[in-house]
């Protein structure tokens, strides 16, 4: 008989993936491949149902007072007093497990805030009202693991496959004890539940790449979050933008969702009439409030017990919706239908609180009912095992991230190198640059010679190839940008840390980055004559890339527009530059300046390489007359510049002839003010500012991607 009953219960889909998943240890027989799901429409309940239920939620917002100098007598979309705006205004209702609930109303009703109230997406301490899964306050942290929340916009890196972006999501959220062969049964299976089987191998494309339709796109973003099975699935306009045949296909991948025992609660703006049969359970708001709350089938006698009976004809939801707006723009708006929705709710409230009864009878905390859907093959990151104590249980069951550091950092990086190889243009680009700038240069400053004017040279070539370095890194700029979004939706819901994005971000960077830095180094370095070691002046080089990189990422974290990133990159490029050294010694800066010179990037990587230049003492720069280089002396015929020697000779006491060293490398270290850092501590100071500013980049995502509304 039990047997029986568990037959009548629709599976999860944890439970139809840990049959198929069984088979490679011989559990079971195996499975025909790419088998789609089956699950039936039916409303049988799983026999540990899950009941989210929301209480009297009030959300109010402060708004600026506008001087007007004639004030509008319009009706203010929601209502409002003392400069305070009410999103939400005492709303309550419950939805369950193998049900869609639909939030809707028109455009500034609240939907949008409803969802993210009840996906914990609001500030701590601007919500009022309770939510409740079984009876239980939900802790944020255990929301997260058995929650998902899909985005209006779809976030995806268009050069992935639809497989390889479901891939990449299920080796995030899922724990690392599930064997890779397991994920990628799991990710086919989920492929056929959305119905994405033809289009597995489609990249997803952007406005430059054909890729997969604006449904399956939508499609493909509903399972990047579902492929963890949550309990909670929250969705803001799931249907937005997309033809009615693909808003019903949608809404069809979300019925089986639902009926796999998950909750799915969804904002929608105005569902088409097959649309309407599939879903189970409906609010309507207006500025606010609740005007009617109930199931689909109720809103005909609903409206015909208000006085406005529906026409056979008609459209449900877009009757509704039209007397709604009719109300608002009428003098007592729609508090009648409010008041009247109050009174219909407390009629039917007998059959809620039986069912109610009947699930608290069960006598189960929602930890316990967790554990047993999870016994069940539900929500796998929060697997434990059969023999943990209930203590062990509590803290072991809601772990904060289904895998440790290295391995987010290694699927981070991959997913990185992925995308990027896709497309090569970007670095083959960059690298050009990079090759174009070293050439220039290098037949600009052809073979150097060591004469007073050479120093002069070599002083403004190391000035211009440190400063490039940095600037050629301003292209990293729009790459978190165009990233931040999907880490912002990533990391909300805890696939994986903000510290391993960091890390695995600062990696992928490293090896191209070392490409730019040889590529450079090898152009200018023979080109221009230079002395010293092609080992140091490479690594320099790759530091200073690595720094100006860091620096740029930094900022892409703080600002988020590409052109104002660009106008404080080059304004703070330009006064590193300014303070480096090379245009006014240190000695010569304003005090009140002179901390702007220790902070500059350029100061060290080129105070360093000069260093490197210099470093020689038995080398000499200046020998006897070319001491009048420079300076008006030095159209004076040689004749005459060898007795002004011997006159200074005697002058001085000491014997200068024509090739009488007059200055080295350490004299023109000592003019230039390089006395305070060797050029190893000048390379070392050059890699801490790149780590300082990842650093940097770090707490930036900290403190600005929460994700959640004020």
């Amino acid at each position: 008989m039990e047997m029986d009953l568990s037959r009548l219960s629709p599976p999860t889909l944890g439970q139809l993936l840990k049959s198929v998943g069984d088979e490679l240890t011989g559990d079971v027989d195996t499975p025909a491949p790419h088998q789609v799901l089956d699950m039936a429409p039916t409303h049988a309940h799983s026999p540990l149902p899950f009941v989210l239920t929301f209480n009297h939620l009030t959300h109010s917002v402060k708004t600026p007072h506008k001087f007007t100098l004639f004030p509008s007598r319009e009706r203010p979309p929601l209502s409002s007093s003392n400069n305070t705006k009410t999103i939400l205004n005492d709303i309550s209702g419950e939805a369950r497990d193998g049900e869609i609930m639909a939030v809707m109303g028109a455009s500034g009703s609240g939907k949008s805030t409803l969802i993210d109230a009840l996906a914990n997406r609001m500030a701590k301490g601007s919500l009022k009202g309770s939510i409740t899964l079984n009876g239980e306050q939900l802790e944020s942290r255990l929301l997260k693991v058995i929650s998902a929340y899909v985005m209006q916009d779809d976030l995806l890196f268009p050069m992935l496959t639809v497989e390889e972006t479901l891939m990449f999501a299920a080796e995030f959220r899922l724990p690392r004890t599930l064997s890779k062969s397991k994920k990628k049964i799991r990710v086919q299976a989920l492929i056929d539940q959305i119905g994405l089987r033809n289009a597995a191998k489609t990249v997803i494309g952007d406005e430059g790449h054909r890729g997969v339709s604006g449904g399956e796109r939508r499609r493909v973003s509903i399972g990047i979050d579902i492929i963890h099975d949550p309990i909670l699935l929250f969705l803001d306009e799931p249907t937005s933008g997309l033809d009615s045949t693909s808003a019903f296909m949608v809404v069809k991948v979300l019925q089986r969702i639902a009926q796999s025992g998950s909750i799915v609660i969804m904002s929608i703006h105005q569902p088409s009439y097959r649309i309407m049969g599939l879903l189970d359970r409906m609010i309507f708001l207006s500025r606010g409030k609740t005007v009617y709350s109930g199931p689909p089938s109720n809103l005909p006698s609903f409206f015909s017990d208000f006085g406005h009976r529906i026409p056979d004809n008609e459209n449900r939801t877009e009757f509704a919706l039209d007397l709604i707006r009719e109300l608002e723009g009428s003098p007592g708006g729609t508090k009648a239908l409010v008041e009247f929705n109050k009174s219909w709710q407390r009629r039917g409230n007998s059959s809620t609180n039986s069912e109610s009864e009947a699930m608290n009878g069960l006598n189960l905390t929602l930890k316990e009912t967790i554990s047993a859907s999870i016994s069940r093959g539900k929500l796998v990151p929060g697997g434990v095992t059969n023999g943990a104590t209930s203590s062990s249980r509590s803290t072991s069951l809601v772990p904060t991230f289904a895998n440790p550091l290295w391995i987010e950092m290694a699927v981070l990086s991959r997913r990185s190198f992925t995308n990027s190889l896709r497309m090569p243009e970007l670095f083959g680009v960059r690298l050009a640059v990079v090759m174009v700038t070293g050439f220039i240069l290098a037949t600009v400053f052809w073979k150097l010679d060591n004469s007073p004017k050479g120093i002069q040279e070599r002083l403004g070539f190391f000035a211009f190839a440190m400063s490039t370095t940095f600037y050629t890194c301003a292209d990293a700029l729009p790459v978190f940008l165009q990233e931040r979004y999907i880490f912002m939706r990533e990391t909300a819901y805890n696939a994986y840390r903000r510290s391993s994005y960091v890390l695995s971000h600062s990696l992928v960077s490293l090896p191209a980055l070392l490409f730019l830095s040889l590529g450079f180094a090898t152009t200018t370095f023979w080109a221009v004559g230079l002395d010293g070691s092609f080992l140091f002046y490479l690594l320099i080089t790759f530091a200073s890339f690595w720094a100006g990189s860091s620096f740029v990422t930094f900022l892409s974290g703080v600002v988020p527009h590409v052109m104002l990133g660009y106008i404080i990159v080059v304004a703070l490029l330009a006064y590193f530059l300014l303070f480096s050294g090379f245009f006014i010694n240190r000695d010569r800066i304003p005090p009140y300046w002179i901390w702007f010179h220790y902070m500059s990037l350029v100061k060290y990587p080129y105070e360093a390489v000069l260093q490197n230049e210099f470093e020689d003492p038995v080398k000499c720069f200046v020998r006897g007359i070319q001491i009048f280089d420079g300076t008006p002396l030095v159209m004076v015929p040689n004749a005459l510049k060898v007795k002004l020697l011997d006159s200074m000779s005697t002058s001085l006491g000491m014997r200068i002839t024509t090739t009488t060293c007059v200055t080295t490398g350490a004299d023109i270290l000592q003019q230039q003010g390089i006395t305070d850092l060797s050029k190893w501590n000048c390379l070392w100071v050059t890699v801490a500012w790149g780590f300082f500013f990842r650093i940097l980049f770090y707490l930036s995502l900290l403190m600005g991607s929460k994700n959640k509304r004020r």
